[in-house]
């Protein structure tokens, strides 16, 4: 019998690994710094590719529930100019193997397909020690503790389970986010609502973008992307959320005003989402009783995959335990060897995109990618 899997994280990664566990009849305890499953809210849209993240939702049995959570539409896509033209457009056939849903609606089906004891919520991590012959101890803030012989940090860009595998910190990568939201946008908001379009859209320009989705009940979420030094960031205000909003839409000057609305007229205060990642192809020797997962293995700049790397590694490492019932080692091993071949592939993936998306030809360089405009010329 395998000794319960200690978890340290109740994000996307922990609990799929959680849950591929459980369907494989091994235990699993999962502790999370957050006090309850409505702390905060759990971001935006999630597309979840049918390469990564459907799988693992498949490895975890709950596809039906998924396909339940899918928002119907939201692939369709636009690329916008800094005027507001339309550089490019495709709808949503339901053929894009992309399903838009939000992530907490899918952190809840996970949740909800665990054992009601699982997480242990309130249990925020502060450091972890090795005893010997693969066993740790990780602390907690509230002064308590626990031993493990089988210990996952799933606990995201500070880990601090990460410590004992690597010395690796996160860097800044030079690109932050700015987050906004529009509420009640076709009544209140119309104009944007109607350059959002149905799904969501993307209007880029070199060293700067707005992206929007439209999420459920009109509410359109935007993503400011500005490649900035944080200390440009230092210099704003952003406990005055009106002066902050007028500071990052000065950035976008001469843009069309349904864009810069997503800014200017933004319903909750601007948050400031910085970008950090860990060195191209971090990896670690293999340490005895530990392993990590998602953004505390390989945290990469936003490109769109983070949730469903995560999620596919929660599920391949459920998978590798469980293959290997009686040899923790072997199955720790199999899980990293696949997972750094895996994601230096992606990392090289990032670095394309982060090119494509921020560099000097925008938004030439995207629309090449598109296929109508490939067809076009």
């Amino acid at each position: 019998m395998m000794h319960p899997v200690t978890i340290i994280g109740a994000g996307l990664g922990g609990l799929t690994l959680a849950r591929v566990l459980h369907v494989h009849g091994i235990p699993a305890e999962v502790y999370e710094a957050e006090a309850s499953p409505a702390a905060r809210a759990q971001g935006g849209m999630l597309d979840i590719h049918d390469y990564n993240g459907q799988h693992a939702l498949q490895a975890a049995g709950l596809m039906a529930q998924f396909r339940a959570i899918v928002l119907d539409g939201r692939q369709a896509m636009r690329a916008l100019g800094q005027d507001g033209t339309v550089l490019f457009e495709k709808d949503d056939d339901g053929t894009g193997g992309r399903p838009e849903a939000l992530r907490a609606d899918l952190r809840q089906i996970l949740l909800a397909a665990l054992p009601h004891d699982t997480v242990r919520w309130g249990r925020k991590a502060t450091g972890a020690h090795p005893l010997g012959g693969g066993r740790h101890e990780v602390t907690f803030a509230d002064g308590s503790s626990v031993t493990t012989r089988v210990l996952i940090g799933a606990d995201g860009a500070w880990s601090r389970i990460r410590p004992l595998l690597s010395k690796a910190i996160p860097e800044y990568a030079g690109t932050s986010f700015v987050e906004t939201y529009l509420f009640n946008a076709e009544t209140r908001h119309p104009a944007v609502a109607r350059a959002v379009g149905d799904g969501s859209m993307f209007a880029p320009a070199p060293d700067r973008a707005i992206t929007a989705h439209r999420e459920r009940g009109d509410t359109l979420h935007a993503y400011v992307s500005l490649t900035r030094p944080l200390t440009w960031f230092d210099s704003i205000d952003f406990a005055d959320p009106a002066a902050a909003a007028t500071r990052v839409a000065a950035e976008f000057d001469g843009w069309a005003p349904a864009l810069t609305a997503l800014i200017r007229d933004t319903d909750t205060p601007p948050v400031l989402r910085p970008h950090y990642a860990l060195p191209e192809r971090h990896r670690w020797e293999r340490t005895p009783g530990v392993t990590l997962v998602g953004d505390a293995a390989h945290l990469l700049a936003p490109n769109g995959e983070g949730a469903n790397w995560a999620m596919y590694d929660g599920a391949e490492l459920g998978k590798a335990l469980a293959a290997h019932p009686d040899h923790v080692e072997a199955g720790l091993d199999t899980y990293e060897q696949a997972m750094f071949t895996r994601m230096s592939q992606a990392d090289d993936e990032t670095s394309k995109h982060l090119e494509e998306t921020f560099g000097d030809t925008v938004p030439e360089s995207l629309l090449a990618l598109m296929p109508s405009h490939q067809q076009s010329h």
